[in-house]
Formats: C-alpha cells, sequence, structure tokens
C-alpha cells in the first residue's frame, strides 16, 4: 500500500511517534482518557487520537483578534435579540449527537470511521445541533451557538477534523398570534430587502420534493421558511455585500436550493456568487416537530440553519488553507484586529516537499483512509499539507 504525503513549507521537525501513533498502529489504547481534567472510561470503539484532545482547549471562536471570533461577533451583531452560547461543551452522547434530531439508525455520521468516539457512550459533537433540544428545553425562543465540532476528515487544505459551526434558530408560538407575529415579520424583511443591492434567486419554499411536515399547517410552515429565508438574505448581504462590492449596478447575487437533513423539513442550502463562482455557505430549513416535541415544546414551530465559520472567513479573509487557523504565527495572528476583515497576507517562502510512505497492512484488518491520516496528525501535526493513497 502506497501513500503520498506532502510537507507544507517549512522548516519544523517531524517527532520521531507519539503515544496516538504507537496506538493506531499496536491497536492497543489506554483503559481511561483525561478531559478537562475528568477521567472517562475507554472500550473497543474509543477512537479519539492525542492531537484531536489537544484541540479541546483551545476554542478559536472565543480568542480576540482571531478572524472566527470577529466573525462570530459580526453574526451576533446581526442578531442582536438572540442569545449567544459559545461555551457549551463537546463532550455529548450518541443519543444527543444523533437520534435527538431524528437522525437514521444507518446513517453514516454515526460510523467510528466518521467520526470521535470517548468510549461508546460518548463522543465528540459532529455538529452545534447536538444542543438544539437542550437549548430549546431551556425556554430560548431564538439563539446563535458557536462552538467547535469533530470529524473525522482528509488531510488537504479545506478539510480538518475539527471546524467551528454557528447554529441559529428562532421558534414562534404555532398559534393564530405567532402566525400573525411571522407574517408581520416577513413584511419587514421584504421592505428591507427590496431597498436593499441584492438579487435573489428563489425555490418554492414548500413543494412536493421539499414537503411540509404532516403535523405542521401548510400556510405557517411556508410562512416560516420564507421568515428563514428573509432572515438569512439579510444576513448574507451584511457578510459579503461590503466585500463583494455590491451596488444597484451589480447587486449580490444569492440562490436558494432545495436540500435534505433528518432534522428539518423543509430544508434548504444557499449559495452566494462570489468572484466569479458560486458558493454554498449554509444550510438551513423549518425544524422537525420530533425535535421541538423531545425538547418539551410541541406548542412551537420555527426555523435552524448552520453555518461553518472556517468556510465563510476563508472566502471572506482570502485564507487559503484552513490549517492556517490554527497557526500560532505572530506572522499569522498580527495580521488580525477585532471586528475587522483584512485581507491575509502569504508569509512562507519555503517549497514543499513530497515523501511516499508504504506499508503492508494484515489481511484480517481494514485500514479505512481516515485512521491513516489520524496516523499522520498524531505523528506530524499540521506540516502536512496533502495525503493521497497511490496504489
Amino acid at each position: 500500500m502506497l501513500w503520498a504525503a506532502r510537507l507544507l513549507s517549512t522548516r519544523q521537525a517531524i517527532p520521531r511517534c507519539v503515544p496516538g501513533a504507537r496506538r493506531l498502529i499496536s491497536g492497543s489504547s489506554p483503559d481511561h482518557l483525561e478531559i478537562f481534567g475528568v477521567r472517562y472510561p475507554t472500550d473497543a470503539i474509543t477512537n479519539v487520537t492525542p492531537a484531536i484532545l489537544a484541540k479541546l482547549p483551545q476554542r478559536l471562536h472565543t480568542q480576540p483578534a482571531h478572524p472566527l471570533s470577529t466573525l462570530r461577533t459580526l453574526i451576533e451583531s446581526h442578531f442582536p435579540d438572540f442569545s449567544h452560547l459559545s461555551s457549551l461543551s463537546p463532550l455529548v452522547t450518541p443519543f444527543k449527537n444523533f437520534d435527538e434530531l431524528s437522525f437514521p439508525k444507518d446513517h453514516p455520521g454515526r460510523a467510528v470511521t466518521d467520526s470521535y468516539y470517548i468510549n461508546r457512550d460518548l463522543m465528540l459533537r459532529t455538529h452545534t445541533s447536538a444542543h438544539e433540544v437542550e437549548v430549546f428545553r431551556e425556554g430560548r425562543d431564538r439563539f446563535l451557538l458557536t462552538a467547535d465540532v469533530y470529524r473525522r476528515d482528509e488531510i488537504d487544505g479545506s478539510h480538518y477534523p475539527v471546524f467551528h459551526q454557528m447554529e441559529g434558530a428562532r421558534i414562534f408560538s404555532a398559534d393564530a398570534a405567532g402566525l400573525a407575529e411571522v407574517e408581520a415579520d416577513n413584511v419587514r424583511l421584504t421592505r428591507q430587502l427590496a431597498m436593499s443591492n441584492i438579487v435573489i434567486e428563489d425555490v418554492p419554499h414548500i413543494s412536493p420534493t421539499n414537503p411540509v411536515q404532516p403535523s405542521h399547517d401548510p400556510r405557517y410552515s411556508e410562512a416560516v421558511a420564507l421568515n428563514l429565508k428573509l432572515s438569512l438574505n439579510t444576513l448574507l448581504l451584511r457578510l459579503f455585500g461590503g466585500v463583494a462590492g455590491a451596488s444597484r449596478e451589480n447587486p449580490l447575487q444569492v440562490r436558494w436550493i432545495e436540500a435534505y437533513f433528518p432534522f428539518t423539513s423543509p430544508s434548504f442550502e444557499v449559495e452566494v456568487f462570489f468572484q466569479g463562482k458560486w458558493l454554498e455557505i449554509l444550510g438551513c430549513g423549518v425544524v422537525r416537530q420530533a425535535t421541538l416535541d423531545t425538547a418539551e415544546v410541541p406548542d412551537k414551530i420555527g426555523w435552524a440553519f448552520g453555518l461553518g465559520l472556517e468556510r465563510i472567513a476563508m472566502i471572506l479573509y482570502s485564507i487559503p488553507d484552513i490549517r492556517l487557523f490554527w497557526s500560532t504565527d505572530a506572522r499569522f495572528l498580527s495580521q488580525f484586529e477585532d471586528g475587522k476583515i483584512t485581507t491575509f497576507r502569504p508569509y512562507s517562502k519555503y517549497p514543499s516537499c513530497f515523501k511516499d510512505v508504504s506499508f503492508w497492512s494484515p489481511k484480517d484488518q481494514v485500514l479505512h483512509e481516515n485512521d491513516f491520516c489520524d496516523l499522520v496528525r498524531d505523528v506530524a501535526g499540521d506540516i502536512v499539507e496533502d495525503v493521497k493513497k497511490a496504489d
């Protein structure tokens, strides 16, 4: 088996080996993991590595002047009357991460090749939606929740096993008064957008291929979906209008696309036309009634969206590689200020270095690509730019 790895431009030395790498090679693991000062037992499905555990305390989205923190505060300022949450623990149960949100039992995200497990009863959240039920249950009817999330992934400039999401949600009373509130807000937002430099390519709010939920009034569901779209159109104009140079002659272009998510229906993705191409920005939809029932607010209806902070920050700041967000190099960090979006200036002058790695894998064991990528991260950290299977 032959794998090709390319090292980032750097003079940093690669450590010979680390405990996590030995564990992946030998198949052995410690009988417990200590996380935030608490010991958790391991078992046969434990797969979280030292390189990943080391990321847990860093919370880039709260570090002053960091691009992710600036983007978080910019979005929060657009929704000033929402609760702003950013300190929830990344440790959740699989039930909370998947079942509370109506994920199918056979969803690939549950697999150990896709998610990080402390043990079979505890994992690292794979999305901010894992906290949706608990926040609704607390009685919050509108909130923004920002957090680090964890998914096993390949090694390249646009993927990383730790990234940051923002979850936004708003719910209304499922009665005539709630519908009147939604419709009044829709009128306000429609007028606001009509005077703005934005062109929106829309799809039906509900359709046979993107249906209203059986327990929802179609009129109310359609009004909520419209409220979601209008709210996010104003956010996209706030985020991209300035950097895109939106004007009456050259307005910001936004388009909506039907989508599927286990936890919303109808569901949508939204794209922005920026620098000559369409860019996927976020996913959203009308919250599944089962989620609200589990949260003990069965008399509510509402919407939710989720966006990746790195995806948007890479566009706004022109940051070419997702791993740069984790850099502690002063040449990176000194380029940014609180509340200000600036264009990133590359600073490395050293060429890439290509290395081939070959080895035999046992016939009776399957080495998943994500297993090898985690091994590379444990040994070499973030100086490996790209890993591809060659043979």
